[in-house]
């Protein structure tokens, strides 16, 4: 909406700021950080009065990470309509609002923010941790992939560089036409990234923290590959409706901030499903988008770290009837070795940022 106060440059000097992405960027970010820090005591009230209070895990289940824990129970969840209602209301004052991949990644965060919402919903009023089953919201993740993968497919500008495949290091791609076996990559990358944010959202500001990383490198992949000369220089695929998706990057690094203030231990609100499969799915769709997919898993390298516990924790119990880790997701496996939970929180927020640090550095590396 801002960025048409650019056809004013001509009558009052300076509005051509307007037109610039870096700008609005920046604009978005701290609209979005504001709009968390002046709302956020308000939506925590709201929750509070909905009793929407965060059900933990019973003792029976794990006797003494609900020990530790303890003092979560009731805290208000659904905290990530916060997170989504301010990247939303930023997006729309800065980013252009005929640019087809901003209202695709909006989109998909408030889809994927109302199958969260639902599945919070139930937790609370059945005042347990288990919501909507894992089958059900599969099949939510995978209609939504199917969507993203129609915009992209049935566009004749974009669809045969969608169908490409391309990996960190390499110039050119690597699978130059994946078909149709590009929706199930698509699937892949959607449902992989929502599914793995959520498994991180276990401690204070932990998920949050590490989004804002993950965001802050994705908005700068992004407005490398919307910007022709840079694209080429980097040589990286180049996709001119990208750049404006680093206005909504920008807008979640700065909602990510406005949440964290609240969210920091110990938190006075929780994401819950809501906040966490809705910000997972959007850094999903943004990678798609900027043909930065595989990239992810360097860049989310914490989400991917806890994601694959979880997977092998499962798979050693069900093959040797063993654990590898004391608990999964990995996080608790270092809280019930010890470790503090600020002390976790900390050193994991590091990594991510190391991450994204090697992520970004794969550009020069081509």
């Amino acid at each position: 909406m801002m960025y048409y106060l650019h056809l004013l440059s001509e009558q009052i000097k300076g509005f051509n700021v307007f037109s610039y992405v870096t700008f609005r960027a920046v604009a978005a970010a701290v609209t979005a950080f504001v709009l968390s820090l002046a709302f956020g005591n308000f939506v925590i009230r709201k929750l509070i009065a909905l009793k929407a209070g965060q059900p933990i895990r019973t003792a029976e289940e794990v006797h003494r990470l609900a020990e530790l824990h303890s003092a979560k129970q009731g805290v208000p969840t659904m905290g990530g309509v916060l997170v989504i209602g301010t990247v939303l209301v930023s997006s729309l004052i800065w980013a252009r609002p005929d640019n087809r991949f901003v209202w695709l990644a909006l989109f998909s965060m408030i889809y994927l923010g109302l199958l969260g919402f639902a599945d919070d919903y139930l937790k609370v009023t059945k005042k347990k941790s288990a919501g909507i089953s894992g089958r059900l919201k599969l099949v939510f993740q995978l209609a939504l992939a199917a969507i993203v993968g129609a915009v992209f497919l049935t566009n004749p500008l974009i669809e045969v560089q969608a169908r490409s495949l391309y990996l960190p290091f390499f110039k050119i791609p690597v699978v130059p036409d994946m078909g149709w076996v590009t929706l199930l990559f698509f699937a892949f990358v959607i449902t992989g990234s929502s599914n793995a944010v959520n498994l991180t959202d276990g401690l204070d500001g932990l998920a949050i923290g590490c989004t804002i990383t993950v965001a802050f490198a994705y908005s700068l992949l992004s407005y490398a590959a919307g910007n022709f000369r840079i694209a080429e220089y980097l040589q990286v695929p180049f996709y001119p409706y990208t750049g404006e998706l680093a206005v909504v990057c920008s807008a979640l690094v700065g909602a990510g901030l406005g949440f964290l203030w609240f969210n920091c231990h110990p938190a006075k609100v929780i994401m819950g499903d809501t906040g966490a499969l809705a910000i997972g799915g959007v850094i999903g769709v943004i990678a798609i988008c900027c043909k930065q997919e595989l990239l992810l898993a360097v860049v989310g390298g914490v989400f991917v770290l806890e994601a694959v516990s979880v997977i092998l924790q499962v798979l050693s119990f069900r093959l040797t009837g063993k654990r590898i880790f004391l608990m999964s997701p990995i996080h608790h496996h270092f809280e019930l070795s010890g470790w503090k939970e600020n002390t976790v929180i900390v050193r994991f927020w590091i990594l991510s940022a190391i991450f994204a640090l090697l992520g970004l550095a794969t550009l020069k590396l081509r």
